[in-house]
């Protein structure tokens, strides 16, 4: 059974752009507790940068406070996690580093991207679920 996740920022950003999609569901699922999102500070920092960049403002159409807002009610959601070991590289993406690290140091159930990817193989090595959001609703829902 999946619980533990952490999210991509891929996702993050998707579930603020539509209400209606598979993303925006999973952050509703963590907002009812259904599923406890984990995540390390750095990870964190992106999500806020990212949201906060212009072509993701006009995208979403949330303002700056609202991101806070956002953010803040996110912030309390998360079980913080500490990275006590790094195992890089283990993917063709740096950036990708950090949200595997996050999975790997928090005992994540799943890791939940669009890119699966490019999680698939170090998600083998550390056996954790690494899948769509469309497709942790599934599980979820089952």
């Amino acid at each position: 059974m999946i619980r533990r996740i952490v999210l991509d920022t891929s996702v993050v950003v998707t579930g603020l752009r539509s209400r209606l999609g598979a993303a925006n569901a999973v952050l509703r699922l963590v907002a009812s507790r259904r599923l406890q999102i984990l995540a390390t500070p750095p990870l964190f920092l992106e999500y806020e940068e990212v949201l906060k960049r212009p072509e993701q403002r006009l995208a979403h159409g949330l303002t700056v406070e609202e991101i806070d807002e956002f953010l803040a009610q996110l912030a309390a959601l998360i079980e913080p996690v500490d990275i006590h070991f790094q195992w890089r590289p283990q993917g063709r993406d740096p950036a990708d580093e950090m949200v595997l690290e996050a999975a790997v140091n928090g005992r994540a159930d799943a890791l939940v991207t669009y890119n699966v990817g490019d999680f698939t193989a170090a998600g083998e090595r550390f056996k954790i679920a690494v899948v769509s959001p469309a497709e942790l609703l599934r599980k979820v829902r089952s």
